[in-house]
């Protein structure tokens, strides 16, 4: 599989979600024995029979069944490894199979059903690599992601329980408060846990670049100063961390745009700053920004197009080669930025800003 091939099939992979966890995703590395996988597969199968919904249970099972009926004919895992998708969409009850050998080597033996199917190990393969970690943590809550070019990916949020201080006194009160401070520091423990799996293989590869850590309190230092992740990771987590208000997606995409000055040169900021100016020169209507397809053209044509944003998947997307070769500064941006949407129904796909008014 070449990467437009891959970029093609993980756009339709994104599309696939469950109410539950029944979608598989399966990454084999070259040289596992393809018989360890299968017996993997076959003990998930078995630990699948003790979920208590009925048609969880028979989605999970399926797509296992699947999986292991497409490994059973194969001898070796190919150089580059394999990768593989099977469930159920629950809304349209269609179920499919994907197993493919990517166009780069994977490094990372991965096994999840979740509510979705998990692409992040992917998805360096068909995007630039500048890939940045991202944390947010609180005292029972967690939200880990990846800036990766001009996406901000959420890969995990994580909710834990810790209660708030009781007020006992004595001896009662000192022995809550070390439960309380031991469940605590479990959380911690866990969300270092997720992190590792998450960020080494990037780490190893040597594709991230740094890791940004924030949160609304006290939990991002204690999190920062304590033994919960691997030190190749803290090594990477860049200062200062970073006050946050929310977790989820909105949570990490505040914390990139507070971090802009740890983040110089990294393309969502840029992007984002770009659209910020085209949009000040919409409002001032002083005629250097440039939409539509015959404009945008004549602008490259003229030397005049300083940048261009493109919508991902549109046909303006084309005029990015052209633009590219007379010295445009080009984004192309998928829905993971916020305008996106603005970009491709107000403007056709397609904005840029000029050097100069023509």
């Amino acid at each position: 599989m070449n990467k437009q091939e891959l970029k093609v099939l993980l756009k339709e992979l994104k599309k696939w979600s469950a109410p539950a966890t029944v979608l598989l995703s399966l990454y084999i590395p070259p040289g596992r024995p393809i018989a360890d996988v299968l017996n993997n597969l076959r003990q998930e199968a078995s630990i699948s029979q003790n979920i208590k919904l009925k048609r969880t249970r028979d989605a999970v099972e399926t797509a296992i069944s699947a999986a292991i009926d497409r490994l059973t004919p194969i001898n070796k895992v190919p150089d580059n490894g394999l990768a593989l998708f099977c469930g159920e969409n629950f809304d349209t009850e269609d179920f499919k199979c994907y197993m493919f050998s990517p166009p780069e080597k994977i490094t990372v033996y991965f096994y999840r059903t979740d509510k979705t199917f998990h692409t992040e190990f992917l998805e360096d393969m068909v995007e630039e690599n500048e890939i940045y970690g991202l944390i947010i943590v609180e005292r029972d809550e967690a939200t880990i992601g990846l800036l990766r070019g001009t996406k901000i990916q959420e890969l995990e949020e994580i909710e834990g329980f810790v209660p708030g201080k009781h007020m006992m006194g004595g001896q009662s009160q000192r022995r809550i408060d070390r439960i309380i401070e031991e469940m605590y520091g479990n959380f911690l423990k866990e969300v270092g846990e997720k992190v590792n799996a998450y960020f080494l293989p990037y780490v190893e590869e040597k594709k991230m670049k740094g890791i940004l850590l924030g949160g609304p309190g006290y939990a991002k230092n204690d999190f920062y100063e304590g033994d919960y992740v691997d030190y190749r990771i803290k090594n990477l987590i860049l200062q200062p961390l970073v006050d946050l208000g929310d977790q989820g997606e909105a949570g990490l995409r505040e914390m990139v745009m507070k971090s802009k000055d740890v983040l110089k040169n990294q393309k969502y900021i840029e992007v984002e700053d770009l659209l910020d100016e085209i949009k000040y020169h919409l409002a001032k209507d002083d005629g250097l920004v440039v939409y539509g397809k015959e404009e945008i053209e004549k602008a490259i044509s003229l030397g005049a197009l300083d940048s261009l944003v493109v919508s991902e998947d549109s046909e303006a997307e084309k005029l990015s080669t052209e633009a590219e070769k007379m010295g445009t500064k080009v984004y192309v941006i998928s829905d993971e930025i916020p305008e996106a949407e603005w970009v491709r129904k107000t403007f056709g796909g397609a904005i840029g800003k000029l050097r100069f008014r023509i």
